[in-house]
């Protein structure tokens, strides 16, 4: 089944006709639709959102005719964005990380037991030598890439050397700030995790401050990276309840399960072209 699956997905202005156009194309080709989800940000001027999963005998020796097709009888008529991906195929994910392995290890235990299916972790590339060990372990080759702010141009040439092709990248704690020439150049989404207490403490020990201040709420949030520092378009949040009981101990802890747990599903939805880009927000199907 998983062979001959296929994922749509259209982002355009919003007008009658378009999910007929694109039933009646996949109808015309021999597909059957078995999953689809929609959504207008406003059925007056706004935008339109569409993702449908079909199942196509053949579809990897017809994919490119089909992408040809569609591209001349719905997608160009209609001025549509979109794109074909077939489910058989995972996308090339390179995994980003400083010292902190939390989220780094937790997706490569989750790729190597499965349940990231529609993922291939390809490379670890780090800043620091202290993971190498852990993730030889996963079979994943390890990168070494010192980055300081005097390296910083030339640490980035060698990331944009070293994840080109690559579908994803996802920084998994990986605690550098990327320039906007590199989010430009490095031809792929890049996904983030952090703390949900910003902006209230950004910086170091966040955790110490919280519980300094008495936070009863802490979370996480994955979004994709931007040059605004962590102000990109927000895929997920979680949040957990704590007390005054939980120390700083406690508090990361819990901080570091949530992260784990946000940044695994925004990677998966990603990889399964759930997320759809909405100017500065997202739809997630």
């Amino acid at each position: 089944m998983r062979a001959n699956a296929g994922r749509l997905v259209v982002t355009c202005d919003d007008r009658p006709g378009v999910v007929a156009a694109v039933s009646r194309f996949l109808f015309t080709q021999g597909a059957n639709i078995t999953e689809s989800d929609q959504f207008s940000s406003d059925p007056e001027d706004g935008r339109f959102f569409l993702r449908m999963v079909f199942h196509l005998d053949g579809l990897a020796e017809r994919l490119d005719g089909l992408r040809a097709a569609f591209a001349r009888e719905v997608a160009a008529p209609l001025a549509l964005g979109w794109r074909i991906h077939p489910a058989s195929v995972p996308k090339r994910v390179a995994l980003m990380v400083s010292r902190e392995d939390h989220c780094l290890l937790d997706l490569l235990w989750r790729a190597r037991r499965g349940e990231l299916e529609d993922a291939a972790i390809g490379i670890v590339v780090s800043n620091h030598p202290d993971l190498a060990g852990a993730v030889a372990s996963f079979g994943v080759p390890f990168v070494h890439v010192p980055n300081t702010r005097a390296l910083r141009p030339q640490a980035e040439a060698r990331h944009l050397e070293l994840l080109a092709g690559y579908d994803l990248v996802v920084l998994a704690r990986y605690m550098q700030i990327l320039s906007g020439d590199f989010l430009r150049d490095v031809g792929a989404p890049v996904l983030n995790i952090h703390h949900s207490f910003l902006p209230a403490f950004a910086g170091a020990d966040p955790y110490a401050r919280a519980k300094q201040r008495g936070v009863k709420l802490i979370g996480a949030t994955a979004h994709y990276a931007t040059e605004e520092l962590d102000a990109g378009p927000i895929i997920e949040q979680d949040v957990i309840r704590v007390t005054h009981r939980a120390d700083v101990d406690v508090l990361t802890r819990l901080g570091s399960d949530i992260e784990r747990t946000v940044l695994r599903r925004a990677v998966q939805w990603h990889c399964e072209d759930r997320v759809l880009r909405d100017r500065a927000s997202t739809v997630v199907f």
